[in-house]
């Protein structure tokens, strides 16, 4: 399954999982909730989502090295401030996050099903390869780094 790693860029995999919990959402009647509540849940969750993300994306453009996630290689600096102090993923973080938003919004649980999947297939394909490429570019601060602070949270 090695073919996988670093080839699908994970906002588009996050777009994928939305429309299949959306797919999801349309098989069985949900739960009644009104309408304010899930919209007020999945705003919430969708501004702490995107915090991640965005804070993610401004320490990597502070510190002039790339983002783009199929190319982990072209990395320049290790990123280690601001958001990082808490997460070594915060854009995949966020992206959960945002999902859970979206999931909130359909409210059905049956959409839930999906966010493991991407936590398991976002480290499986994307961070592990991620984690393996900065440890040869950035040796023991990396090796350090990876100790003090979580994969996800």
């Amino acid at each position: 399954m090695k073919f996988l790693e670093l080839k699908i860029p994970p906002p588009v995999l996050a777009l994928l999982v939305a429309a299949l919990m959306w797919l999801a959402s349309q098989v069985m009647e949900p739960p009644r909730a009104p309408f304010t509540v899930r919209v007020a849940a999945a705003l919430a969750l969708l501004v702490v989502g995107q915090t991640f993300s965005i804070g993610g994306m401004r320490s990597f453009r502070k510190a002039k090295t790339t983002m783009n996630p199929l190319k982990p290689d072209t990395a320049s600096t290790l990123v280690s401030d601001g958001v990082y102090r808490f997460t070594r993923n915060p854009m995949y973080v966020g992206l959960l996050i945002t999902l859970l938003g979206w999931a909130a919004f359909l409210w059905q649980p049956l959409a839930l099903i999906f966010l493991p999947l991407f936590v398991l297939y976002i480290t499986r394909f994307q961070i592990k390869p991620e984690e393996r490429v900065l440890s040869s570019l950035f040796g023991d601060e990396y090796a350090d780094y990876m100790a003090k602070v979580r994969r996800w949270l």
